[in-house]
């Protein structure tokens, strides 16, 4: 049963930083493209950042670039976002999901087949 546990989220000021982990039970996350996608307010779901599991290579949203990071800690099997210089429009509920089919990455929602229960990033002017 694989299950997918997002945290790390919380309140930050504009220009702060967050890390969010996403800790993953059932399956190896280097087997797998683990991906984050986050839901802003009156938004739909949009894909911010996904590794992929045999080298390693990242693909983020092209806004995103250079503020997140995406890394995988394979000793702990959790994927970590690095969020840095948050604006206000960051603010989202973040989720963390697996692609089982298919090893490349991909940022849209359909692609991926298990999901974490999200966690919400306020991020304050």
């Amino acid at each position: 049963d694989v299950q997918l546990q997002a945290s790390g989220g919380g309140l930050v000021q504009v220009g702060g930083s967050l890390r969010l982990s996403c800790s993953a039970s059932g399956i190896p996350v280097d087997g797998y493209a683990i991906g984050w996608f986050r839901r802003a307010p009156g938004k739909g779901r949009e894909g911010v950042s996904c590794i992929e599991s045999d080298d390693g290579s990242t693909l983020y949203k092209d806004t995103l670039k250079g503020r997140f990071t995406i890394s995988k800690d394979n000793s702990k099997n959790t994927v970590h976002l690095q969020m840095n210089s948050l604006k206000p429009e960051d603010t989202a509920v973040y989720f963390c999901a697996v692609k089982i089919i298919g090893l490349s990455c991909s940022l849209y929602d359909f692609e991926f087949d298990a999901w974490g229960q999200g966690t919400l990033v306020t991020v304050s002017s």
